[in-house]
């Protein structure tokens, strides 16, 4: 009963006029910056920071709140239509968004995204308030081993983000580790691999490299194959996903949703790595895992749910422990201090307009997000008879604004164009991207995390059995590695057990 009255009193908060206002104001800027690519909710919420000086303490967190949650649904849009990642979370969409794409069904990549968006977003608000105090101490538990051996679990995926030779996958995931070290030393902040360079300090940027593995390398592939200019051809008829859609959607939805949820929650995870492990996870139980990366929906479905349910649950730390687990949670966290709301355990007792006003208005932003995003469907998809000769410019013109946006560095745009070249060469001798862009973003956070680890064990590789729940995740991650070669020897067994078994005395 208290669970409704709080939600009863959120949504009066939410619909308030000036509430209402705000959060129509951030989803719709929130779904703006992720079709447009590059830019990110993180550049978005810093940009319009200062005008939350002269809003109320809600409206200022539900507009901010909404830009993140809405960037989520806009990103993948351009993912689908153009190959290039509207929001760095949307990277995993291209593969097979894009391939729908060119059959001919961007509306239904384009309408499964929008749904799946919508359920899983309105799952992690129920999550948020069902489960909010008890997965918060939960998060507690999880120190850098815990952490570590996540990833670790992580890793055993990135052969199945490949749909060609494995071992090709596992090099490029050597790649992406490489490419990962370089920057500063994240314990003793010696440069590494930066030859001297100020821009290489702070790393490989994340943006630079999805935009030229997966944006310039689209365009340079198709100037190469087109002889005249490609025209994209889509029934407009064929927008809504057809119940076929939905049977193999549904599943993928609802594990990514719950998947992006949990990941959310952890320091550090974002709403990136879910969805590599979530189209990893959909590819793995898949009866035809040879379908993805060739257009197929369950590709799309997984991954966008995912995402989404990571923002969710990204806010849970941030609400009840006072905690940001992720960059853009830092931002919002920023928004709270200014308001002088300290959030963490009294928030709900002292502030309880904030919190449950917040929460309602993730329910609320979500409808207007579906609202907005699927009339506007029919917009996007006339994108596709745009002749590619016109159309390649203006990628190109969008990839250089966003990454040179980011970072106001011109050395990026290098970068970019590099990983373009490098993303070429890599499509036409077979190489897939993704596993390189996993390892990269999985890399970092993992070595930070074991040498944590070992830090404060002294050395001592028990660390990682001793805990029990990266113990867990530990043997999971073997199980995992081991099960392809495991499982046709288990199977033989138990067919022998069964034969035994049966046969005559």
């Amino acid at each position: 009963m208290d669970l409704a009255q709080n939600l009863l009193f959120g949504l009066q908060v939410a619909l308030q006029p000036m509430h209402l206002f705000a959060c129509f104001i951030g989803v719709f800027v929130g779904t703006l910056v992720g079709v447009l690519p590059g830019i990110g909710p993180v550049a978005t919420m810093s940009l319009l920071f200062p005008v939350t000086y002269a809003m109320s303490p809600t409206g200022s967190i539900i507009m901010m709140a909404g830009i993140y949650y809405g960037a989520m649904y806009g990103g993948s849009t351009t993912s689908i239509l153009v190959n290039i990642p509207g929001e760095a979370a949307s990277v995993v969409t291209c593969l097979d968004g894009y391939q729908m794409a060119r059959k001919g069904r961007a509306g239904p990549a384009l309408g499964i995204a929008a749904f799946g968006s919508f359920i899983a977003g309105t799952l992690s608000v129920l999550g948020i308030m069902l489960l909010a105090p008890p997965l918060a101490r939960f998060a507690l538990d999880f120190g850098p081993p815990e952490i570590f051996t996540l990833l670790l679990l992580g890793f055993t995926m990135i052969a199945y983000l490949s749909s060609g030779s494995k071992l090709k996958a596992i090099a490029l995931a050597f790649l992406g580790f490489f490419l990962g070290t370089i920057g500063l030393d994240p314990i003793t902040a010696t440069a590494r691999f930066t030859f001297g360079t100020v821009t290489l300090t702070d790393g490989v940027g994340l943006v630079p490299m999805i935009m030229g593995l997966f944006g310039i390398s689209e365009v340079l592939l198709n100037i190469e194959e087109s002889t005249k200019q490609e025209v994209f051809e889509t029934r407009i008829s064929g927008l809504l996903p057809t119940r076929e859609d939905w049977k193999q959607s549904i599943g993928p939805i609802g594990r990514g949703s719950v998947l992006g949820f949990f990941l959310g929650i952890l320091p550090g995870i974002g709403a990136i790595i879910p969805t590599f492990i979530s189209y990893a996870l959909e590819k793995r139980i898949s009866r035809h895992p040879e379908r993805f990366g060739t257009g197929t929906i369950e590709g799309v479905a997984g991954p966008e749910a995912a995402n989404n349910a990571a923002t969710g649950g990204s806010m849970i730390p941030l609400l009840t422990l006072g905690i940001a687990p992720n960059v853009v949670m830092a931002v919002l966290l920023g928004a709270f201090l200014v308001h002088g709301v300290q959030p963490g355990p009294l928030m709900i007792k002292e502030h309880p307009e904030i919190f449950w006003g917040v929460v309602a208005s993730m329910y609320v932003g979500n409808a207007m997000l579906l609202v907005l995003n699927l009339p506007l469907i029919g917009i996007w998809v006339q994108l596709l008879k745009v002749p590619y000769g016109v159309l390649f410019p203006l990628i190109l013109l969008f990839c250089v604004i966003g990454v040179y946006d980011v970072s106001g560095n011109s050395w990026d745009v290098v970068i970019m164009l590099v990983f373009g070249v490098v993303g070429y060469l890599m499509k036409k001798l077979d190489y897939e991207p993704a596993p390189l862009v996993l390892a990269y973003v999985l890399g970092r956070l993992a070595e930070e995390s074991i040498r944590q680890s070992l830090l404060l064990a002294r050395g001592n590789l028990m660390v990682f059995l001793s805990r029990p729940l990266a113990g867990t995740f530990l043997v999971a991650a073997i199980l995992v590695a081991l099960g392809p070669a495991l499982l046709p020897a288990f199977r033989r067994v138990v067919g022998l057990a069964k034969s035994g078994g049966d046969s005559p005395r």
